[in-house]
């Protein structure tokens, strides 16, 4: 059995500094905004290379938050991906604003800035890119854009912890970088979990106030705030995937090295590329395949996990039939939904468990 992501391995590898941080933790007797959260907050941001990072709980809500922040609402509009998880839209909608989506480049998953300037009009207030499966966005391009056209930007890093463009981290090339701890992020919490990191003071400070109930001396609420703070636990538990969070990002790119290895040269396969100015972080392993159901059974009777990231694209979610967006609105998410695979990929994966799902892979596709 190859499991998709075994989310044993991490704490059998880190058990001792893990239980510690849980002790840690159980023995201080503070549990919501104390210094576990202060000292994973200082670290991360000094990690992703940023002034600030201001402890959320969860992905989707600090992307919401940067937007509210910046007081977006209705009648703004924000570039988005056609290509996505619908976190990215949910977002922009929870806030009022319109998304409008933008599609990808031809040879990679991540949105287009070509597309993204023929997209800009009067009413566009912000750039949301997606660093999806751990491969940056062209960030260089993207905020020439937004230097134009005087737009924020706010990076969706919830599958791209460490990743680099051009030596810089994700999360510090735009305005804001907004990420998610979920449990299976390449630095994933035990339980739900967020932040955003930015080197702008005053969104920081505004953040701080918006995640606790619009209020920074105890009730005393200076605006209608909400409840999205990263709890003590959760940010002991960062602490210590943080210090190995790199060198897990490495396997993952030995893994990555050794499934293009294996399945080089299957006609109609389709592999992943990073881009040469870019470092990936291989969140994901993403193959396209027109035969892929085929493979998928194949695969499963093997006992080996596989998944689709994602089968429906947002324009097409019931809920976004409001938009009027049919099928065949953004064929290039669509293909993509239609065909993209994801194979087994984690820091802990042998290279025998690399080699045996390539086999497969192999003997379902190539005729002898």
């Amino acid at each position: 059995m190859i499991p998709f992501l075994d989310m044993k391995a991490a704490y059998a590898e880190l058990k001792p500094e893990l239980d510690a941080a849980y002790r840690r933790v159980m023995e201080s007797g503070w549990f919501v905004l104390g210094k576990e959260v202060e000292a994973f907050e200082a670290e991360y941001a000094a990690f992703c290379g940023t002034r600030h990072c201001v402890g959320l709980g969860n992905g989707l809500e600090a992307l919401e938050l940067v937007l509210r922040a910046w007081d977006l609402g209705p009648g703004d509009e924000v570039i988005v991906p056609s290509n996505t998880y619908i976190a990215t839209w949910l977002a922009v909608t929870a806030v009022g604003a319109a998304v409008i989506p933008v599609e990808p480049t031809p040879e990679g998953p991540n949105i287009d800035p070509d597309r993204i300037a023929a997209a800009i009009t009067s009413r566009t207030r912000a750039i949301m890119p997606v660093h999806l499966y751990g491969e940056p966005a062209d960030m260089d391009a993207i905020m020439v854009l937004a230097d134009k056209h005087g737009l924020k930007v706010v990076e969706d890093v919830a599958q791209a912890q460490g990743a680099k463009v051009r030596n810089r981290r994700t999360g510090a090339l735009g305005h804001a970088g907004a990420h998610s701890f979920f449990p299976t992020k390449n630095i994933g919490a035990y339980g739900d979990g967020g932040a955003v990191t930015t080197d702008d003071a005053a969104l920081a400070d505004r953040l701080r106030t918006l995640r606790n109930y619009g209020s920074k001396v105890k009730y005393v609420n200076i605006e209608r705030g909400f409840n999205s703070r990263l709890d003590e636990m959760q940010a002991a538990f960062l602490r210590v995937k943080l210090k190995v969070l790199d060198a897990w990002n490495e396997r993952r790119r030995r893994v990555a090295a050794r499934y293009d290895d294996r399945l080089a040269g299957i006609p109609g396969f389709g592999l992943p590329r990073a881009p040469q100015w870019g470092e990936s972080v291989w969140h994901l392993y993403v193959v396209r395949c027109a035969r892929r159901k085929e493979l998928m059974a194949a695969l499963d009777r093997a006992g080996i996990g596989s998944l689709i990231h994602y089968p429906i694209p947002p324009h097409l979610q019931q809920a976004y039939a409001d938009l009027r967006q049919g099928r065949g609105t953004f064929p290039l998410a669509e293909t993509l939904a239609d065909t993209v695979l994801s194979l087994p990929m984690s820091p802990h994966m042998p290279e025998s468990a690399v080699d045996e799902v390539a086999a497969v892979v192999r003997r379902t596709l190539v005729s002898d």
